[in-house]
């Protein structure tokens, strides 16, 4: 119940700077653009994806225990190799006790891989969960539950999160919001297609089979599995679709108490407040007001043994990876293999240091940067955003769509993003949470339950202050790089400042159609149809002429009509409205990032051909090179159902179809399968 930033670049965008001057004298020269990926039997202005990655295509298969292959997935390995010797090596070193930062993730990380005492502990640490469960005989009881269980990571129906509020983004404010469901979208149960119809089938066999390692015989498991599908797909039916919670605007409801009463009079809403610790509260930000109200609805049915069997499935679903290896492995069966094609899981190491990257990231990012990211990469990349900035201003004050009032807006809001590469300049603070090693009697689940517990006293203290706006919400050795609205920043870890994306070894080409179109990526979802709708202080308030929302909304209809025209498997089509803010992304970036090495090159000179192609050429090249992947069938059919964006080999071609640079790079004609009419061109920043 975490709240969504608009995201990067593979999750957006869902690793090297990170070098240093004695290493970058060793390494082997990595080519900025490697020809022997290309396949220049294919013409470029019939299908540039091909031209560029075609021989690695046709050489490469998805590993079997990865859904999809590709350029991040790459440095995500190299990086996650590197990040797992950093771990290890703090594992070996005594002077890392329980009571550091390092000897908290490492206690993280080796309880998770302790399958011995996780099988030998079986379900015991579910029973006193259970019991109180089974305890429960009225909606006043499922209240109790719910109050005891946010503290501890949340449970079914509704919970709170706590974050900078929409219209006020120096305040910390409360947001009531529906709990998650099992499947990842409300389509999987509203849906009649037939991929929604064979998961949610799926889906009930799922719950059938883990409801029995909490001892319910197969006859009462299948019932229950009916029974809990049923109630799911009703809590799912009021919620926001994928493209309505791409609004914020719809989420942002702020409500006294009382009038929370009024839609949900079921529960004490007082007594649910301050049960949590949160009292005196103005007012809450109600996502999702018809959920709520339809929520009073399923509490008047009064189908207790229903909720029951729910709220079990809810704390087993959520529990699963915390277990014994049978019930991680069925669990795996559903949403790994099931849901989007795996053949096997990762490594268990690998799985674990994932979960510590996510759960404590900064702990293990101190000693990530001190090993591979030096000071000075840091400057070297704030240079290049700096220059992708100018840019993207120059852009904004030769568009012919956008009135100067509005300009000047835009402009204000461009020169007010907080640039934060790397790491952060003041590191989250640990010292509250308590893990224990094997030694010390720990276990995954209870180290789990007190950074639940922890996480949640630590969200509900920033509600007596202002919103801490150097917090970074992704680790250094994240690959990835994100926009956040509510801080108007742009945030790029260590961990993406290598190959593909930035290559210090290469010609300024290569980095500029990498990681410079990064940066102008994300510096577009400033401007793209979710983040324009807030200003230069980060506040959803509209600074827009009518006129030019209208001419954005028109070209943005424009962009959504040309992916929705994709089909990636027959009959499976890309939602162009729910992955238009991504998009925007690529559009805006790619177009900032060439203007920003043209500014290169005129300061700097041209360098002339290398491999045999010009500076504009690399450019683009560099661009799908990012973007090389592959992609199993079913973790395609997920993607566009439950991922805002869009596969990644029509991000490699599309955005580009729309830059007029790129037909004169390569000399794409009239007839070329790669040529869109110039009018069709889309032009947004």
């Amino acid at each position: 119940m975490k709240k969504q930033f608009a995201k990067p670049v593979f999750g957006v965008i869902s690793a090297m700077f990170a070098i240093t001057a004695v290493q970058a004298q060793n390494a082997p020269k990595e080519p900025g653009i490697n020809v022997s990926y290309m396949d220049t039997k294919v013409s470029p202005s019939q299908d540039f994806f091909k031209y560029v990655n075609g021989t690695w295509l046709d050489k490469t298969e998805i590993p079997s225990d990865r859904t999809t292959w590709g350029s991040f997935n790459e440095l995500i390995k190299r990086t996650d190799k590197d990040v797992m010797a950093v771990l290890k090596e703090a594992s070996a070193n005594p002077k890392y006790k329980s009571n550091t930062d390092q000897g908290k993730a490492v206690n993280l990380f080796n309880t998770y891989l302790d399958s011995v005492g996780r099988n030998k502990k079986g379900i015991e640490p579910l029973k006193p969960y259970l019991k109180k469960i089974d305890a429960i005989k009225n909606i006043a009881d499922v209240q109790k539950y719910l109050v005891e269980m946010e503290k501890e990571g949340g449970s079914g129906f509704f919970g709170i999160y706590i974050g900078a509020d929409d219209k006020n983004s120096s305040k910390n404010s409360v947001n009531l919001v529906p709990s998650d469901l099992g499947l990842p979208d409300k389509d999987y149960y509203t849906s009649e297609d037939k991929d929604s119809k064979e998961k949610r089938a799926k889906y009930e066999q799922h719950i059938a089979r883990m409801l029995q390692f909490i001892g319910e015989s197969p006859e009462k498991a299948k019932q229950s599995a009916k029974d809990i599908l049923a109630l799911e797909t009703e809590l799912s039916k009021p919620r926001l679709n994928r493209v309505e919670r791409r609004d914020s605007r719809l989420q942002y409801n702020p409500m006294t108490v009382d009038a929370i009463q009024k839609l949900t009079p079921a529960i004490k809403w007082n007594d649910y407040f301050t049960g949590l610790g949160i009292a005196k509260l103005d007012s809450v930000i109600v996502s999702e007001p018809k959920y709520m109200t339809a929520l009073q609805t399923v509490f008047t049915e009064n189908k207790v043994g229903q909720w029951k069997e729910y709220l079990k499935w809810d704390l087993l679903n959520g529990s699963a990876t915390k277990l014994t290896t049978a019930i991680d492995n069925a669990n795996f069966d559903f949403y790994s293999k099931t849901l989007r094609g795996a053949i096997k899981q990762l490594p268990s190491d690998e799985r674990a240091l994932n979960m510590v990257n996510g759960a404590i990231g900064e702990a293990l990012g101190k000693l990530y940067v001190e090993k591979v990211f030096p000071a000075e990469a840091k400057t070297k990349a704030v240079d290049m955003i700096h220059n992708v900035i100018t840019a993207y201003q120059n852009r904004i004050n030769n568009l012919t769509w956008m009135s100067k009032d509005t300009k000047l807006k835009a402009i204000e809001k461009l020169n007010k993003i907080t640039i934060k590469v790397g790491y952060p300049d003041k590191w989250k603070d640990y010292s509250a949470l308590e893990t224990k090693s094997i030694a010390e009697g720990g276990s995954y689940f209870e180290n789990t339950k007190n950074l639940s517990r922890w996480n949640f006293k630590k969200s509900v203290d920033k509600l007596s202050k202002p919103v801490d706006k150097t917090e970074w919400h992704m680790s250094p050795q994240t690959v990835n790089a994100y926009y956040n609205p509510s801080y108007n920043e742009i945030v790029f870890p260590a961990a993406i400042l290598q190959p593909p994306f930035y290559n210090y070894q290469a010609d300024e080409a290569v980095n500029y159609g990498g990681i410079g179109a990064v940066i102008g990526h994300e510096i577009s979802h400033g401007f793209d149809d979710s983040g324009a709708r807030y200003n230069a202080e980060g506040n959803l308030v509209d600074w827009w002429t009518e006129e030019d929302l209208k001419q954005f909304t028109a070209l943005g209809t424009d962009l959504a009509n040309q992916y929705s025209a994709l089909e990636p498997l027959p009959g499976i089509h890309v939602d162009g409205h729910f992955t238009l803010g991504e998009n925007i992304g690529d559009l805006g970036g790619i177009n900032a990032a060439y203007d920003g090495l043209q500014l290169y090159l005129k300061a700097h000179g041209n360098p002339g051909l290398i491999d045999g192609f010009t500076p504009e050429q690399r450019f683009f090249i560099s661009w799908a090179t990012v973007w090389r992947t592959k992609t199993r069938d079913e973790a395609i059919k997920n993607q566009v159902k439950t991922d805002p964006h869009s596969p990644g080999m029509y991000r490699a071609y599309v955005p580009i179809q729309n830059v007029d640079a790129f037909y004169k790079a390569f000399d794409i004609k009239k007839g070329d399968k790669m040529y869109v009419e110039p009018e069709k061109r889309v032009k947004i920043w």
